[in-house]
């Protein structure tokens, strides 16, 4: 391929320099209104809980006359939290159509609609005195934490060049963390975090989103988009020359014009085509279960819920805002880390040792609770667990989850896939955000034995199924997995009633085969 442009004439270092900081740039410009809010809105629910309760109680004396039990504000209060997954559900499912029709720049740059109408019910909630626009703003920013979640992923996976893939789709996990920190902090009662700036700190999800809005705009589309959905060949190339450096564009571009035409009068898969084509069955099963874990081994029910966390494990109330910041400092902390080591350890291991450590602290915190009352210093315990703990998940499937819908479909079937992946992913955080306070009254120092099965199932699971997909291109992973369907072809052909015998014919067939 001999295709050249006006803008491929600059030096080679400086070249190499400027594609490196467009690519930067543009992941920093992506992620500050994208995955970024999905961390922030789940840290700053947590800081005014007492203050909504209380609004809520105060609203209902006022229409009704009437003064609710305590369960029933904890009912509302939990329905409030988890209506984010509601919204997150609803993001995920509307990704798909956005990221094939309008691409994933522009869906991103839509996706901020979402959040300024969210800050601005949560803004004039107080005023309105309506606990219904709350619930209404938090289901808003969550469709768009649900798109962001989605093609964000996908932009990333589809932008970088294949030797770090990895590392620049896990940035989407690091500003996630980033975004918790972040949250935490502007949540402090010193900052937004008191009685009567509570609709401020909700409504605070603006500030990023305005970025985004005034910088996302100069950054390149995906070049993969641009070529094999939209056949715009030009552009293509001028997106891989500010995001490559116009020394590596002809030889992507010729792995890129490969995948178009295996694609080539193909349109792009709908989730109940993809779970009815038998030939990814294995894909689609590891992604699904992944993303399941993801959220079932309760970590991100700690943010949600640190208040209930920290009171249970001793902690005095006027320390438990501070000690929450420990909780997303760890998972930020562990999320840079797991970004350099992802293409030197690889995404199983990563997984695996990231379930098989949190499974371990699950069962140390235990111990913690159940002796907290009969040795001293068991409280300080129970926090270096659940630190422990969340180093793990940041360590691995915090960022590798959303690695792998793009490394192991196709780009016809990569949106479809993460609509399956993310309606798993925000199902599971609303299932477990609703019992999630009723599970540790219930439960009390055992809260987190059900996290701890989900968190060796998960293992094993990626253990025994998932190949790993460092550095491989997608034919190579797709033949990894065809492997593993052809083994359990074989197994269902075999009949266990019938006693083995010799058949000459069919005995030559196979060794032909």
């Amino acid at each position: 391929m001999t295709t050249k442009t006006s803008e491929c004439n600059m030096p080679g270092d400086k070249e190499e320099k400027g594609s490196a900081r467009v690519l930067a740039l543009t992941v920093c410009s992506a992620a500050i209104g994208g995955t970024l809010q999905y961390g922030y809105n789940i840290a700053i629910i947590n800081a005014p809980t007492i203050y909504i309760q209380e609004f809520i109680n105060q609203t209902f004396q006022e229409r009704w006359g009437a003064e609710l039990e305590v369960y029933q504000v904890t009912l509302i209060w939990t329905f409030i939290v988890s209506v984010f997954s509601l919204g997150g559900l609803t993001g995920a499912l509307i990704a798909g159509p956005m990221a094939i029709h309008f691409g994933r720049k522009k869906s991103l740059l839509l996706n901020n609609v979402f959040l300024l109408l969210s800050s601005t019910l949560a803004v004039f909630s107080r005023v309105a005195r309506s606990f219904e626009m709350i619930i209404l703003a938090r289901l808003l920013v969550g469709i768009n934490a649900g798109v962001s979640m989605n093609i964000q992923p996908m932009y990333f996976g589809e932008s970088a060049p294949k030797h770090l893939r990895g590392a620049v789709s896990l940035s989407s996990a690091v500003f996630t963390a980033f975004g918790v920190v972040l949250g935490q902090v502007v949540g402090l009662r010193e900052i937004l975090g008191c009685e009567s700036c509570w609709p401020y700190l909700l409504a605070s999800n603006a500030v990023p989103g305005l970025i985004q809005l005034l910088t996302l705009p100069w950054f390149p589309e995906s070049p993969r988009y641009l070529l094999i959905d939209k056949g715009d060949k030009e552009a293509c190339i001028k997106a891989l020359c500010r995001l490559r450096g116009c020394d590596v564009v002809h030889s992507e571009m010729e792995e890129i014009q490969q995948e178009q035409a295996a694609a080539m009068g193909t349109k792009a898969k709908g989730p109940w085509e993809l779970l009815t084509d038998h030939s990814v069955r294995w894909q689609l099963l590891s992604v699904t279960v992944i993303s399941s874990a993801m959220q079932l081994c309760g970590n991100d029910a700690i943010y949600f819920y640190a208040s209930y966390v920290f009171q249970e494990a001793g902690i005095s109330a006027e320390k438990i805002q501070y000690v929450t910041i420990g909780t997303g400092s760890c998972e930020f902390t562990a999320s840079i880390f797991s970004n350099l080591l992802i293409e030197k350890l690889g995404r199983k291991l990563l997984l695996t040792g990231g379930y098989i450590c949190m499974a371990g602290w699950a069962v140390v915190f235990t111990v913690a609770l159940s002796f907290e009352h009969t040795f001293p210093g068991m409280p300080y315990l129970s926090i270096a667990c659940i630190f422990a703990y969340i180093l793990s998940f940041g360590m691995g499937p915090a960022g590798v989850t959303g690695v792998l819908p793009t490394e192991v479909f196709s780009q016809t079937a990569r949106p479809a896939a993460y609509m399956i992946a993310g309606s798993m992913m925000w199902l599971n955080l609303f299932l477990v955000g609703m019992v999630f306070p009723f599970i540790v009254r219930g439960l009390g120092q055992f809260c987190f034995v059900p996290f701890c099965v989900v968190c060796l199932l998960s293992a094993l699971f990626i253990w025994l199924v998932l190949p790993e997909t460092k550095g491989k291109t997608l034919p190579a992973i797709a033949q990894e997995f065809d492997k593993l369907s052809f083994r359990c072809q074989k197994r269902e052909n075999l009949d266990p009633t019938e006693p083995a015998q010799y058949q000459l014919g069919k005995v030559l067939n196979s060794t032909s085969l």
